[in-house]
């Protein structure tokens, strides 16, 4: 068989991106099990829930759903449990000194194979208030309308 290559993205957190102001962000190995690479394989995973923890030294991703293996047998993998990240010692380091800061967690924003291996992106996120959200959606929308105006403009068009 041959050697797979690229990238495979198999769920992405597209919420973390506005209800976090995303600071670092990390590539990190995933542990699995036999089952939850098939499932995985197949294109089912949900991150929405997911978040990460430092322990003793060690990431680990909760929270993240990959369902059962529909052709599994009485091996098959539970859900919700805990994974564990695999991440360079200074890159953990690095994290735990953010996250000790207050109101900082980790985020996973993607799920993926990268050269047949999983992966996933997490990044050191800090909440935003609901007027930064607002604040946030505003300039978006103030970009978009000012692009437009210079498209318009471009083609000779006034409105």
């Amino acid at each position: 068989m041959a050697k797979e290559r690229g990238t495979k993205v198999i769920a992405s957190n597209r919420k973390a991106r506005h209800d976090y102001h995303l600071e670092d962000t990390y590539e990190a190995g995933i542990v699995l099990t036999g089952t939850e690479v098939k499932s995985l394989r197949a294109g089912r995973a949900t991150l929405s829930d997911g978040f990460g923890e430092i322990e003793n030294g060690e990431v680990w991703l909760l929270g993240v759903h990959i369902p059962e293996y529909t052709a599994g047998t009485w091996t098959n993998h539970e859900p919700r449990r805990r994974r564990k990240l695999l991440l360079h010692r200074s890159e953990i380091e690095k994290m735990s000194g953010k996250i000790i800061e207050r109101g900082h967690t980790l985020i996973p924003l993607s799920l993926y194979f990268k050269d047949g291996r999983a992966k996933v992106e997490i990044a050191v996120a800090k909440g935003r208030k609901s007027y930064d959200k607002r604040h946030a959606i505003a300039a978006k929308e103030a970009k978009r309308e000012a692009e437009a105006a210079i498209g318009r403009a471009l083609k000779g068009r006034d409105r």
